[in-house]
């Protein structure tokens, strides 16, 4: 299993308070984040709720409530460095050190997780193939914005289970 964060832009918010507290900075514009916990099958197990863009990405998973078996195994990249579970195997990347290179072993070990990195990332962008998700939109009324994004998490699942990937190695 693996998590990843992922974000999307949303209309500038009209209350001064909200356009500093989502406002991030990068790219001129004002996202809203959640983080997905994706299986070896790449099917979404969990969506998280949603943060401001300004959030960062350990805190979004370290708020969130994982429904995990204790003795699983968990990917994740170098964004969420400082983040472990209880009873849970973290499976990251070797960080290189300053000044030095990596060992081969390592360079190797690194480009496996990353093959199976690129696949969550796809279903990333797999979720933002359905452009309500993917271009800024006004949905102002509260709670469509999540819905929004459920229903295409959901839609996601629904084309993994007519057309299969293969998975995660």
């Amino acid at each position: 299993m693996s998590h990843d964060g992922t974000e999307r832009r949303i209309g500038r918010p009209q209350d001064p308070t909200e356009q500093t507290r989502g406002y991030r900075g990068k790219n001129k514009c004002h996202p809203v984040k959640n983080v997905l916990l994706i299986n070896a099958v790449l099917t979404i197990l969990f969506l998280s709720d949603t943060y401001g863009g300004s959030t960062h990405d350990q805190r979004m998973a370290e708020a969130t409530p994982y429904p995990l078996p204790a003795g699983s195994r968990w990917l994740q990249d170098l964004g969420f460095l400082a983040f472990t579970l209880d009873h849970v195997e973290i499976i990251m990347p070797t960080k290189k050190p300053r000044g030095r290179a990596l060992m081969r072993a390592q360079k190797v070990a690194n480009r496996r997780m990353a093959r199976r990195r690129v696949r969550i990332e796809h279903v990333n962008s797999r979720v933002k193939r359905c452009r309500i998700v993917h271009d800024t939109r006004r949905l102002r009324k509260a709670g469509v914005r999540d819905v929004v994004m459920e229903i295409c998490c959901a839609l996601h699942n629904f084309r993994v289970r007519l057309m299969p990937w293969q998975p995660m190695v």
